[in-house]
C-alpha cells in the first residue's frame, strides 16, 4: 500500500456510501456500499485470511474513492447505478448472480403481486433494478410494505395474518379495490425508481384537495401515506446527493476537454426516437446529473406528426423541451442518431447556447462495440467530427449508459402505447 493511500484511508468516516477502487491508471475497478465506510473499507487492508479472488483485487488497488450518502439504502442505489455505468471487472469477477435482484410486479394483472427474480423476461411486467444486494433491498421491500401494502403471491381472496397485521391491501375484507391497489403499486414503483420528491409534493396536494371536498376516508389515507414516506426519509432515502466531487468524475471532465466547453456538463439529457415504421412514435428524454441518472427528470413525449421520420420527430421533441424554462436547461444533449438528426435540431440549440453531440449505432451493435460519437462544428457552414471510442473509455461508458437508459425509457413507452391503441 502507498503512502498516499494510507494517508487516505486515515480519512474514511464513519458514515455510509459508496466507494470506488481504483488501479494504477486510475480506471474503477471495484464498486462497493458500506453502512460504515470507515470500516468497510479498511477490512480490505487488513491482515485477515481472504479468498483468493478478493486477494488478487486488493493486489491491484492503487487508490481508493468514496462518497457519502444518508443511508444504507442510499448506498444501494448509488452502487447499482455506478456499477451499470461502469462496468468494474472486479465486480463482473467477484459477483455471485444469486444476489443480482430485480424487483417485479405484473401490472397488467387483475391483482398483481410484488417479488423479486434473478432474471428479468420479456413478460411486459415491472422490473426495476439490477440492484447488487439481495439481502439490502428485500429490507427495503419490507419497509416500504408497512406504507404502500402489498401482496407477495397471487391472490386467493383468503384473510391472512398478513391481512391483520395491515401488510396487505385488504382486498379480501374489503379495504380497498383492485382499482386502489394498483393505484398505490404505481406509487411504489415511482419511489422506487427515484421519483420521491415529485412524489411527496402529490401526495400533500391530493390529501388537501380530498379534505377540502369532504373526502375525509380518502385524505386519511394519503395522510398515512405522507407521513410514512416522511418517516421513512429518516431511516431509507433514496439520497439527492452527488456522485462525489464534479472535477474529480474523469468521464465529465474529458467530455469538457473532447467539446471545448466551459466547464464539466453537470446536467445531460438523453433522447431517443421509438416508433414501428412510423406509427406510435414517442420520444425519451432522460436526465444524468453529475453523471448519475435522474428518474425524477425523465420526460415522455407523444409525437403530434405521426410518421417515420426520426430527424423531424427529434426537431418537434427539442422545440417542445426548450418551451419548458421551468426544467433546467441541460450543460450537454446527447442524441441516438448521427449527422441528420443533429441538423435538424443544431439551429434550436445554437440559439439557447446548448452544445449537442449524437451517437451512431449504425454497424455494430454489440456490448464491446465502439462508441462513435458526431460533433458538430461551424466552419465555413456546418460540418460534423466522428470520434471512435473505445468500449473502455471513460466517455463511452457514460454516453453508452445515458444512450440505454433514453432506449429503455423510449421503448417501454411505445410498447404502453400501442397496447393501448390495440384495445380501442
Amino acid at each position: 500500500m502507498s503512502d498516499e493511500l494510507k494517508e487516505k484511508l486515515k480519512t474514511l468516516p464513519s458514515l455510509p456510501g459508496v466507494y470506488f477502487h481504483k488501479n494504477k491508471d486510475g480506471e474503477i475497478i471495484y464498486v462497493g456500499k458500506a453502512a460504515v465506510l470507515k470500516n468497510r473499507v479498511r477490512q480490505y487492508f487488513q491482515n485477515s485470511e481472504k479468498d483468493p479472488k478478493t486477494r488478487a483485487l486488493v493486489s491491484e488497488i492503487a487508490m481508493t474513492d468514496w462518497t457519502v450518502v444518508d443511508t444504507e439504502m442510499d448506498a444501494l442505489f448509488l452502487e447499482s447505478e455506478m456499477i451499470k455505468r461502469y462496468k468494474p471487472k472486479w465486480n463482473i469477477l467477484l459477483r455471485d448472480d444469486k444476489t443480482v435482484s430485480y424487483v417485479r410486479i405484473d401490472m397488467r394483472s387483475d391483482i398483481p403481486y410484488v417479488t423479486t427474480t434473478r432474471t428479468p423476461e420479456d413478460d411486459h411486467a415491472e422490473y426495476i433494478g439490477p440492484f447488487y444486494a439481495k439481502r439490502t433491498i428485500l429490507e427495503a421491500l419490507r419497509t416500504l410494505r408497512r406504507v404502500f401494502p402489498y401482496y407477495i403471491k397471487p391472490y386467493n381472496g383468503k384473510k391472512t395474518l398478513e391481512t391483520d397485521l395491515g401488510l396487505t391491501p385488504g382486498i379480501e375484507v374489503g379495504k380497498t379495490t383492485p382499482k386502489e391497489y394498483k393505484k398505490d403499486l404505481r406509487k411504489l414503483i415511482r419511489y422506487l425508481n427515484g421519483e420521491r420528491k415529485t412524489l411527496l409534493v402529490e401526495l400533500e396536494k391530493s390529501m388537501k384537495e380530498a379534505a377540502k371536498v369532504g373526502e375525509f376516508e380518502k385524505a386519511a389515507v394519503l395522510r398515512n401515506q405522507l407521513f410514512g414516506l416522511q418517516n421513512l426519509r429518516k431511516k431509507i432515502v433514496f439520497s439527492d446527493k452527488e456522485f462525489l466531487d464534479i472535477s474529480s468524475d474523469k468521464a465529465l471532465s474529458q467530455l469538457q476537454k473532447l467539446l471545448r466547453l466551459k466547464k464539466p456538463p453537470r446536467r445531460i439529457e438523453g433522447y431517443d426516437i421509438s416508433h414501428q415504421s412510423g406509427t406510435d412514435v414517442v420520444a425519451s428524454m432522460v436526465v444524468f446529473i453529475n453523471g448519475v441518472s435522474d428518474r425524477a427528470e425523465y420526460r415522455k413525449f407523444k409525437l403530434k406528426s405521426q410518421k417515420n421520420d426520426d430527424p423531424s420527430s427529434m426537431r418537434e421533441v427539442i422545440e417542445r423541451r426548450l418551451k419548458h424554462e421551468e426544467w433546467d436547461y441541460p450543460d450537454l444533449i446527447i442524441l441516438d442518431g448521427s449527422t441528420a438528426q443533429i441538423s435538424a435540431v443544431h439551429e434550436l440549440l445554437r440559439l439557447k447556447r446548448i452544445p449537442v453531440i449524437g451517437r451512431d449505432k449504425s454497424g455494430d451493435h454489440s456490448k464491446n462495440a465502439c462508441v462513435n460519437l458526431i460533433v458538430p462544428e461551424e466552419n465555413n457552414g456546418l460540418t460534423f467530427k466522428n470520434y471512435s471510442l473505445s468500449p473502455e473509455d471513460h466517455i463511452s461508458r457514460l454516453i453508452a449508459r445515458v444512450d440505454e437508459e433514453a432506449h429503455r425509457f423510449a421503448i417501454t413507452y411505445h410498447r404502453l402505447l400501442k397496447r393501448k391503441n390495440m384495445l380501442k
